[in-house]
């Protein structure tokens, strides 16, 4: 039998893990778009703005909500979602901080991705490969 080992991470970088699985999907990124535009919006609201089925956008929502991302307000039969600005600042930090520590230009980095068309049969395709300066 295999034995799985078990990472422990501080607090804010599983806060910052959950966040980044959480947003790394389009539909809730642009739903986190339109809750910050607007303080708070319904699902309904949000159906109406982004043109996927309400089940779907639910789906969504939960997803943020797991991540802390979203709070929910019950009023009536009506959910409320509004952004979760704590969870926010956390992820504003630390791209702030990783982001202030690149300070190479993309054309300075020794590994860049280069693409060329591809002639023939498939020349719709570009084909990607990595140039290595040291290499020749």
């Amino acid at each position: 039998m295999g034995i799985s080992k078990q990472l422990e991470f501080d607090d804010e970088t599983e806060i910052i893990g959950k966040i980044c699985k959480a947003l790394g999907h389009p539909i809730r990124i642009q739903i986190m778009t339109l809750l910050w535009k607007k303080d708070s919006r319904t699902c309904g609201e949000i159906v109406d703005l982004i043109p996927l089925a309400q089940s779907t956008i639910s789906k969504h929502l939960l997803e943020l909500k797991k991540a802390n991302l979203v709070n929910i307000q019950n009023e009536g039969k009506k959910s409320i979602y509004s952004v979760e600005r704590n969870n926010i600042q956390i992820l504003k930090k630390y791209f702030s901080s990783y982001l202030s520590t690149i300070e190479m230009a993309e054309q300075k980095k020794s590994t860049v991705l280069r693409t060329h068309n591809v002639v023939g049969k498939n020349h719709h395709l570009k084909q990607y490969n990595y140039q290595f300066s040291h290499k020749k």
